[in-house]
């Protein structure tokens, strides 16, 4: 069975995504810079001085959804796609009603009964003039965002292409890398931004070892992606998931941002 479509996953990836930082992290020495990696993700790598109007973007993996809320801030249309049901599921309930109830691990068998509340804020339209500003109503987030279950390998055909691609934590755990990879080009718009993390945690259990990268993840990146995207920016991200009261993954991610050419 998929692990993504249980239920331990699900609240897990619920509280990384939408509980609030005493929630995930109640020590008080713990690395809070960590927390709130579903935002961070988008907005420490996102140039919004160059994002259109009339954005579209695409959120590949987005798992429950917070980062496609980020991007909603600045576009107009998001796509979220994930390979879990159950996860495009959970996002669209939350989406549509607001709030989602689930629980959060403790110890042992205690669990402690949650909701997440979906993002409320709305877009302010830069891109309308100033003495216009007070006549343009921006619609809600939620709104302009919409989820659909999908394979990052083998993405539906008409798609179309984005201004915004932004994948997190995704490409060491597909099967075949190289297929989204060689995919890219097509998503992502001249001038539009591609943003990845990946945190190298390479596991023959979600990628055979013949299909990881040969030497750095980096440099793998810069080969195969150089032809067709400028690098702008490279930058480490910390993240953090909570297993329970008392055990957490500390990661740090290799965050880029990528200039279609």
């Amino acid at each position: 069975m998929n692990i993504y479509e249980t239920e331990r996953l699900l609240n897990e990836y619920l509280l990384f995504h939408y509980g609030a930082d005493d929630e995930v992290l109640p020590w008080t020495f713990g690395p809070k810079n960590a927390l709130g990696f579903a935002q961070r993700s988008v907005n420490a790598l996102l140039d919004r001085a160059i994002v259109p109007a009339t954005a579209r973007a695409l959120d590949l993996g987005c798992a429950v959804g917070r980062s496609c809320y980020e991007l909603a801030v600045v576009c107009d249309e998001v796509i979220g796609v994930d390979y879990s049901q159950r996860f495009v599921d959970a996002a669209e309930t939350l989406r549509r009603d607001g709030s989602l109830h689930y629980f959060r691990s403790d110890e042992g068998t205690a669990r402690t009964a949650l909701y997440a509340s979906r993002p409320q804020s709305g877009r302010r339209d830069t891109h309308v003039p100033s003495d216009e500003r007070h006549k343009s109503v921006p619609s809600p987030c939620h709104e302009r965002i919409r989820f659909e279950q999908g394979d990052a390998m083998n993405l539906r055909e008409d798609l179309g292409a984005f201004d915004v691609v932004h994948a997190a934590n995704l490409l060491c755990r597909l099967s075949e890398p190289q297929k989204l990879i060689d995919r890219l080009p097509s998503l992502v718009k001249p001038g539009g931004q591609l943003l990845l993390t990946t945190p190298c945690t390479w596991l023959e259990e979600y990628t055979p070892s013949a299909n990881w990268p040969q030497g750095s993840t980096f440099d793998w990146l810069q080969r195969e992606l150089g032809a067709h995207f400028t690098l702008e920016l490279q930058k480490d991200i910390p993240f953090l998931i909570r297993e329970h009261a008392r055990k957490f993954q500390w990661s740090v991610t290799l965050g880029t941002r990528w200039v279609r050419k």
